[in-house]
C-alpha cells in the first residue's frame, strides 16, 4: 500500500506536471528548430512570439467571456485560440518583411540576424506589456480537474490523492495533435518537402524551382501556430505574464538545443527531457522516501536538490553541458 501511495505521490507532483511541461516546451522548442533549420538563425525572439500570440487570445477570451461565450467544461480561450494564431501570423510576418528580409537579401551572417532578432525581442516585450500590463492574467475556465485528489481517494482508498488538472489534459492532447500534423505537412505535403529541401541544400533547392519567398511564408505562418499554441497552452496550465514568457526562452532554446538545432524529433525529446529535469530536481522527495524507505530512514528535511525558484538554472546547466560535450545534440542537429 505504500508503494502504491508514492506511485501516486510521484505521478502526481513530477510524472502528470512533467508531462505536461514538457509538451508544452516541445512546441515551442519545434517553433525555434524550425527557423534555425530554414531561415539559419537562432530566434530570440521566439519567447515573446508566444507571448504575444497567447496575449491576444486572453483578450479575444476575455471578449467572448463578456459575450456570454462558452466552450463548456473546456477553457473559453480554445475558441479564442485561432485569433490568436492569426493575429500571431500577421506580426511574424511584417515583422519579416519589415525587419528581417532586408538581412537576407544582403546575406548578412546568422550572428547579425540573432542580434536582430534580439532587438525585435524587446519591442515585442514592450508591446505586449504595454497592452495587457506586466502582471498575472488567469484565464483558465470551465471544470478544473479532470479527476481530483479527493475522488481519487475515494475511488482507491489510498492516502494519496492523483488530480489531474483539464489544462494538463487539454496540453498533451493537443501536443500529440500539433505534432502529428507538423510530421505529415513536413514528410507527405509538396510545400513541406520544398521547405525539408530548403533546409538541407538551399542552393540545389532554388535550382530545383523551389521559390524561397514562400518557404519562407509558411515557415513564419507554422512557427506562429506552435508559438501561440505553446503560449496559450503554458498559460493555462500555470498562468500568463509577459516577463515569465521572455524567462521561457531559456528552457525552449535548451530543449531544441539538447535534442539537436534543426531537428524536429530532438526539439520533442529535448523538450521533455528538460521539463523532466527541472521538475525532478526541484521536486521535494521527502514524501515519496517516507513511503518507500523504512521508518527508522525517513528523511527529516525536504530532500529537495533546488528551490523551484531555480528551476531556469537547471535548463541553463544542462545546455552548457550538452554544448560543451555534444553541440550537434542528441539527434544531430546542425551543430550551434
Amino acid at each position: 500500500m505504500d508503494l502504491l501511495n508514492a506511485v501516486v505521490a510521484l505521478s502526481n507532483f513530477v510524472l502528470v506536471p512533467a508531462i505536461a511541461y514538457g509538451s508544452q516546451l516541445a512546441l515551442g522548442a519545434l517553433g525555434v528548430t524550425l527557423i534555425y533549420g530554414i531561415l539559419r538563425f537562432s530566434n530570440f525572439a521566439h519567447g515573446d512570439t508566444m507571448a504575444f500570440g497567447t496575449m491576444v487570445t486572453i483578450l479575444f477570451t476575455w471578449a467572448l467571456q463578456a459575450w456570454g461565450v462558452s466552450f463548456g467544461p473546456l477553457p473559453t480561450a480554445l475558441l479564442a485560440l485561432p485569433f490568436g494564431i492569426a493575429a500571431c501570423m500577421a506580426l511574424l510576418l511584417a515583422t519579416d518583411r519589415v525587419v528581417y528580409r532586408f538581412y537576407r537579401e544582403q546575406k548578412a551572417k546568422p550572428v547579425i540576424l540573432v542580434i536582430v532578432s534580439i532587438g525585435v525581442m524587446f519591442i515585442m516585450n514592450g508591446l505586449v506589456r504595454f497592452i495587457i500590463g506586466p502582471g498575472d492574467q488567469r484565464f483558465a475556465d470551465g471544470e478544473r480537474f479532470i479527476i481530483s485528489a479527493r475522488d481519487f481517494k475515494e475511488m482507491t482508498g489510498l492516502d494519496e490523492g492523483l488530480a489531474i488538472k483539464t489544462t494538463q489534459g487539454i496540453t498533451v492532447v493537443t501536443a500529440v495533435i500539433v505534432v502529428a500534423l507538423l510530421f505529415w505537412f513536413l514528410n507527405r505535403t509538396r510545400t513541406g518537402k520544398s521547405m525539408r529541401a530548403y533546409s538541407d541544400n538551399e542552393d540545389l533547392a532554388l535550382l530545383s524551382g523551389i521559390n524561397p519567398d514562400r518557404v519562407v511564408m509558411v515557415t513564419w505562418l507554422i512557427v506562429a501556430a506552435l508559438a501561440t499554441v505553446a503560449g496559450v497552452l503554458y498559460g493555462l496550465d500555470k498562468s500568463f505574464k509577459p516577463f515569465t514568457y521572455f524567462q521561457l526562452l531559456l528552457p525552449v532554446f535548451a530543449s531544441a538545443i539538447v535534442g539537436g538545432l534543426g531537428s524536429p524529433l530532438g526539439a520533442i525529446a529535448g523538450g521533455f527531457i528538460i521539463a523532466f529535469s527541472e521538475v525532478m530536481i526541484t521536486y521535494a522527495w521527502k514524501k515519496v522516501l517516507g513511503y518507500t524507505l523504512p521508518e527508522s530512514l525517513e528523511p527529516e528535511g525536504l530532500v529537495q536538490l533546488l528551490s523551484t525558484d531555480y528551476k531556469f538554472a537547471v535548463s541553463f546547466v544542462i545546455l552548457l553541458i550538452v554544448l560543451l560535450f555534444r553541440p550537434t545534440g542528441l539527434f544531430r542537429g546542425k551543430a550551434v
